[in-house]
């Protein structure tokens, strides 16, 4: 079966597993004490330009969503989000078990506007019984979104002027980051994200890692005692260095921004195919995962030879699937794609 699921169907980078090998036996403090967790910070706070910045290793996408969510909001404040941000549709409730609920915004091909987030937080304060609502406390973002799209810098600016308007910390999830910043059609770069927001997390789970993901704090704003908060949460690793050793891996030589860049290239491949064979676009995205209208009877043959994702029913006859390369996808790959399309 050829497999175009996920961008994290894989197990880790070769460099990666080579350094595991490599460090296996050399004895380090945990909970991310160790001298690869402390060498990662330092080159991942270089490649954002801020030296000062503070870096957590945390194992997954959701504990990091959760975690940062709710050591940065107060207890009667939620988060503002797109509808269809992953932390509104797709982490089965995690934000709100804390207590905190997910004030949602409509979306635009997976994007929130600033200016619904202006109109949300003064319709909030104009409300004279907002002290029996839920007072928006910050602004959740994804780059890539769920739809694969991508931010302009001139709209992340937007959104962070009018989050420093109404002091509401900007939280960037970074799942899929680098495949943003590596795509052809950006004019952000990691510098750009860790100036404009206030704390954003750079994926590694789904760009090449077994697991993990970095939370860089831009602002001198870390919750007090955050590493008592991660483990309150349940989210901190003992054997830290399993983070540590592969974000060290991943920033060094920037091979986080090569591995990005060829899951884009083969993306592109893949569009050019689709586009050739005649099939519909939902979304024309611009990074690693494409998305495509599809007759359910052709699904039916298809399925038999390649996994794909399920989006969401188009019509009674079609659906749309997601299509999604990753740093490991080969050119043989796409190539027997095309013959099977």
């Amino acid at each position: 079966m050829l497999s175009f699921e996920s961008d994290y169907t894989e197990g880790a980078h070769p460099a990666i597993l080579e350094k595991f090998i490599e460090t296996n036996m050399d004895q380090q403090s945990g909970y991310g004490v160790d001298v690869y967790s402390e060498s990662a910070r330092k080159k991942i706070a270089k490649a954002c330009g801020k030296e000062d910045a503070d870096i957590y290793f945390i194992t997954g996408g959701t504990q990091t969503n959760q975690l940062v969510i709710d050591t940065m909001l107060k207890p009667y404040e939620g988060v503002v989000a797109a509808v269809t941000g992953h932390v509104a549709a797709h982490e089965a409730g995690a934000i709100e078990y804390t207590g905190h609920k997910v004030l949602t915004v409509p979306q635009y091909l997976g994007k929130l506007k600033a200016s619904d987030v202006k109109e949300l937080v003064d319709t909030f304060y104009n409300d004279a019984n907002h002290e029996h609502m839920v007072f928006p406390g910050m602004v959740y973002i994804s780059h890539p979104t769920e739809y694969g799209t991508l931010y302009t810098k001139e709209e992340l600016k937007e959104i962070s002027d009018v989050c420093h308007a109404y002091n509401l910390p900007l939280f960037l999830d970074g799942a899929r980051l680098g495949y943003g910043l590596m795509s052809y059609d950006t004019d952000v770069i990691l510098e750009d994200i860790a100036e404009l927001t206030d704390v954003f997390y750079i994926g590694g789970t789904k760009v090449g890692a077994l697991c993990g993901e970095a939370v860089v704090f831009t602002k001198n704003n870390t919750p007090a005692h955050f590493v008592n908060l991660i483990k309150k949460h349940g989210a901190l690793l003992a054997k830290g260095r399993l983070n540590g050793v592969q974000f060290d891996v991943l920033f060094t030589d920037d091979l986080y921004f090569k591995i990005s860049r060829h899951a884009i290239d083969m993306a592109e491949k893949l569009k050019t195919i689709f586009k050739e064979k005649g099939y519909e676009f939902y979304i024309d995205s611009p990074t690693n995962q494409q998305f495509f209208i599809v007759d359910n009877k052709k699904l039916e043959e298809l399925e038999k030879h390649v996994r794909y994702g399920f989006w969401e029913k188009y019509d009674d006859t079609h659906t749309v699937v997601r299509f999604a390369t990753s740093w490991a996808t080969t050119e043989e790959s796409i190539e027997k794609l095309k013959e099977l399309l």
